[in-house]
């Protein structure tokens, strides 16, 4: 025990008891994605009812490329803000619409109380090519930034990618494209899922290094899967370290315990984050509640008895 008390890491690690010095003082929003049949739209909303009396920022709701999710996105958006009192944010990209349709569906969800966008470029209707913006369109996300500004005084949240977006040739090009929509108007930038604390601080700095002073918001996705998990970070360029498929080895057909493990994971990536600064928390919930809700627990946040009231 000699070396041990000597490093003063070690010793509040044996001292403090687990997230024992998180003060609650984190807050959070929610990702889901619109329901594509009956029983996809009651496990969406058990999700929303679980997680509203812990107070969220917002939720948001996604889009599908080339407008294939649009009516159920709005349908989804408009019954969040109509039935809680969560603030609802929907999901806009440039795909497959013109200019003029995509304001019209912004002006759409105006009306119905939404004031909250994610806008995106979004990714291209097929997989594997690359992104054109249609004729009319609008050429990429800070244009589309400035499109809704003008509308109407949309809160907006853009997209950022810590390890740098698939299409850019370098992490600098990331940046510069980064700052183009912070200066577009975007009010915060929610991070692509990654699986080091270390990988958001990097980018963090490097972000503040560039000029852009707007809030960063890591995004969060606990583990459901840990092979689609993998097929996803290829997809977007997010490195998986080796550590993470030891853990989920031969959790395969136990369910159970890969849920345990993947709340471990993601709490102790929360709690690393929350300990380099971090205050706000995105979370990607696939539409399950009880890992993202776990997590929140462990981060110290705690239903509000009000908004329990509403969920009931």
């Amino acid at each position: 025990m000699g070396t041990v008390d000597t490093m003063p890491e070690a010793r509040r690690a044996l001292a403090t008891p687990m997230f024992a010095d998180l003060a609650g003082d984190a807050a959070v929003s929610f990702e889901f994605f619109p329901p594509k049949t009956e029983k996809m739209e009651e496990t969406l909303w058990e999700s929303v009812q679980t997680l509203s009396p812990l107070g969220p920022r917002f939720v948001s709701v996604t889009y599908g490329a080339g407008g294939t999710t649009r009516e159920r996105t709005h349908a989804t958006v408009a019954r969040i803000a109509r039935e809680t009192s969560i603030p609802a944010a929907a999901h806009l990209t440039c795909v497959a619409a013109t200019k003029d349709e995509i304001d019209a569906v912004a002006s759409e969800y105006w009306d119905a109380g939404v004031r909250h966008i994610v806008a995106l470029r979004g990714d291209p209707p097929v997989a594997g090519t690359k992104f054109s913006s249609p004729v009319g369109g609008y050429e990429n996300a800070a244009a589309l930034v400035a499109g809704l500004k003008k509308l109407h005084p949309f809160e907006i949240s853009v997209a950022a990618y810590p390890e740098c977006h698939p299409d850019s040739p370098d992490p600098g090009h990331d940046l510069d494209n980064l700052k183009r929509k912070m200066d577009a108007g975007a009010t915060r930038a929610i991070t692509q899922f990654f699986h080091e604390a270390d990988t958001f601080f990097r980018f963090r700095d490097a972000a503040a290094k560039a000029g852009i002073d707007a809030e960063i918001v890591p995004g969060i996705m606990p583990v459901m899967n840990f092979a689609s998990v993998q097929r996803m970070s290829a997809m977007c360029g997010t490195a998986v370290p080796k550590w993470m498929g030891t853990l989920f080895e031969g959790l395969d057909d136990r369910p159970a315990a890969r849920q345990l493990v993947s709340a471990t994971i993601a709490a102790e990536l929360c709690r690393r984050l929350y300990a380099g600064g971090v205050r706000n928390f995105h979370f990607y919930t696939l539409n399950r509640a009880e890992l993202s809700y776990a997590i929140c627990h462990l981060l110290g946040i705690r239903p509000k008895p009000e908004l329990q009231e509403k969920a009931a």
